[in-house]
């Protein structure tokens, strides 16, 4: 199926995606992605993640993204799309109010080279929102503003809500991927962090309703790196 590319985004940081709609508030599939970050703490929902890189013999151009939803926060995405048939309007709309909260947390992406932050284009060049059983998956392609050297000095990019409302996580370096031609030129490492006991009770002991100080950046602390070097 090809990712749509035809439908309108919004990525205002500070635009809620359904300003008139009651009925998409009380929804939590729709709701982790429309409510203010000032309102979510520790992980009521779960994203499991998978990046394929984007790139051709010389350089990275972009991140291949796919988000798979836990099935409590898909119940809500999936009842409205109902039995719509896959590429239909129903599913590009929903597909559209996704990806734009997404734009407007910058994908949930940081992403560095030697220390420096590296830019990439404000909207996707393809997306789709699908379902796998009773769960939804969102994926997207994040283009770099400009292609970087694959050669030279390692890149590292993370993936995380800075609340961590939303845990957002690779299982393991089997959902890294390199295309062939990269294969036996770059690695792909992950690093999963081990916040301490303190740290951990902390998250676990917020409610939905509570938001940690935005200087703690709690999400942050427990964000994966995925560390991306070639020769």
């Amino acid at each position: 199926m090809a990712l749509y590319r035809d439908v309108t985004l919004n990525p205002n940081r500070n635009r809620p995606l359904f300003r008139n709609a009651k009925r998409h508030a009380k929804w939590l599939g729709l709701a982790l992605f429309c409510l203010p970050a000032s309102v979510m703490a520790h992980p009521h929902s779960f994203i499991d993640m998978q990046t394929t890189l984007v790139a051709n013999e010389t350089s990275l151009t972009g991140l291949k993204m796919v988000w798979t939803m836990d099935e409590i926060t898909s119940a809500d995405l999936l009842y409205d799309a109902q039995n719509a048939k896959p590429g239909s309007d129903i599913w590009k709309k929903l597909a559209a109010e996704v990806m734009a909260r997404v734009l407007s947390q910058h994908y949930f992406t940081d992403f560095y080279r030697e220390g420096k932050p590296v830019k990439y284009l404000d909207l996707p060049s393809e997306y789709q929102l699908s379902r796998k059983g009773n769960q939804a998956v969102l994926e997207f392609v994040l283009p770099l503003a400009k292609p970087q050297v694959l050669q030279g000095k390692p890149m590292e990019f993370s993936t995380f809500d800075p609340s961590y409302f939303v845990d957002m996580t690779y299982k393991d370096n089997t959902a890294l991927h390199l295309p062939p031609e990269l294969e036996k030129r770059c690695t792909l490492a992950l690093f999963t962090p081990k916040p301490n006991a303190s740290l951990q009770n902390y998250a676990l002991s917020l409610d939905k309703a509570d938001a940690p100080p935005e200087d703690m950046d709690l999400g942050q602390q427990f964000a994966q790196k995925v560390t991306l070097e070639c020769h």
